[in-house]
């Protein structure tokens, strides 16, 4: 946390959240993705892995035209935690968009497309992830004019005007050719 941040308070946007396949959150990132620790949900402790290595994240924030009631002066800026397989669906969209990293400017938007295979019995099914990122010179060239905006430059889904990636239908978000786990 920057000095900034802990002066003003708060715990920086709501969370964005996945709760049903073919969810998509995203838009133009707000502020420069940082590398923290992992914590419980429930006790708010950090993680570890079992040889003792801290469980480490991303934590995008992008601006998405979602609005909740429930949160008080809610400006749409959602918080993205890129950890486990929604990691590597964001390193393959960075990848395929030809950029190093992700970047202020850029949009990022995300897709849960369905579970995976539980991994051990009792366990709950991961959930699959599927990513989309334009660098930032791209995403400028892409936003209406000012003048022409009727809709919120990061708004929409962004598989409708554009290829999917590999395997994914844009209709129902579901991969055709699940990776093998």
């Amino acid at each position: 946390m920057d000095a900034n941040s802990f002066l003003m308070g708060g715990g920086g946007a709501p969370t964005a959240k996945f709760p049903t396949p073919g969810t998509t959150v995203g838009g133009r990132i707000t502020e420069q993705p940082k590398v923290e620790q992992q914590r419980d949900i429930q006790s708010g402790e950090l993680k570890f892995w079992s040889d003792g290595n801290p469980m480490m994240q991303l934590v995008v924030t992008v601006q998405t035209d979602e609005r909740d009631p429930s949160v008080e002066d809610d400006d749409g800026r959602r918080r993205i935690f890129v950890k486990g397989q929604m990691k590597n669906a964001v390193a393959d969209a960075v990848r395929q968009a030809g950029a190093k990293g992700l970047e202020v400017g850029g949009t990022l938007h995300v897709r849960y497309t369905h579970d995976g295979t539980p991994k051990q019995r009792g366990f709950s099914a991961p959930k699959q992830y599927a990513a989309k990122y334009t660098p930032a010179a791209q995403a400028e060239l892409a936003a209406p004019a000012p003048a022409a905006a009727a809709a919120p430059a990061q708004g929409g889904d962004p598989w409708a005007t554009n290829a999917a990636p590999a395997g994914v239908n844009t209709t129902t978000g579901e991969i055709s050719d699940p990776p093998p786990f």
